[in-house]
């Protein structure tokens, strides 16, 4: 298993949270109230006893379907996940998978987006060219150049409290792309379903190379 988290996932508790219909928690939550949605994540992850929650590649979500940034008046909406998501708390450290260098990076402070975000290109023969976190601490992007260097398990960054991180609960938003696209600091995490295979072809899961039990 690749570096990534200070967790050992074959070793320590960790939970699988769902945040897709099959869901009947969502039904009576309104996870727009950012306490709400954090007390529900950290509730969870207590009474399970679990360390971090992780989950979300390819998962069709309901929990972007009333925040404009996901649900536009005049378009289909994005819901297809295409990263997987480490709930974790504010501060934990984030450590680069495999060798490669900072390709961009971007504070994307807008509601529900990013927040502070960093997009590493890799060499590594097997793995994907381009790597993305997002809803890290604004600390995380101090300093920070792109062509920097990170070796394989060197501290990259650390999750974000909200609402810096985009206001979500402290999480990582882990993902893969064969592709930047000319995008520099940003790239999508969220998809419609009409586009879901075009998108999931160019971010293939994370958990092929994490080897995450359950997954």
């Amino acid at each position: 298993m690749l570096p990534l988290l200070p967790f050992n996932f074959s070793r320590d508790p960790y939970l699988l949270l769902d945040f897709s219909a099959s869901n009947p928690d969502l039904t009576t939550l309104d996870l727009t109230n950012i306490d709400v949605f954090n007390d529900y994540v950290f509730g969870k992850l207590r009474a399970a006893g679990a360390v971090v929650g992780v989950g979300g590649y390819n998962e069709h979500r309901v929990v972007y379907r009333n925040s404009p940034h996901f649900t536009p008046t005049t378009d289909e909406a994005r819901e297809i996940h295409l990263g997987i998501d480490f709930w974790a708390e504010a501060g934990t450290a984030v450590v680069a998978p495999v060798d490669g260098v900072v390709h961009s990076f971007r504070d994307n402070a807008q509601y529900a987006d990013y927040g502070p975000t960093i997009i590493l290109e890799h060499q590594t023969e097997g793995f994907p060219r381009y790597s993305l976190y997002g809803h890290l601490s604004r600390a995380s992007l101090v300093g920070l150049q792109e062509g920097q260097p990170f070796r394989a398990g060197d501290k990259l960054a650390e999750l974000g409290p909200y609402p810096e991180n985009g206001d979500w609960p402290p999480h990582l938003h882990f993902q893969l792309m064969h592709d930047m696209l000319g995008l520099h600091g940003d790239y999508p995490g969220v998809c419609k379903p009409s586009e879901r295979s075009l998108w999931l072809a160019r971010c293939p899961d994370p958990n092929q190379w994490l080897g995450i039990e359950g997954l």
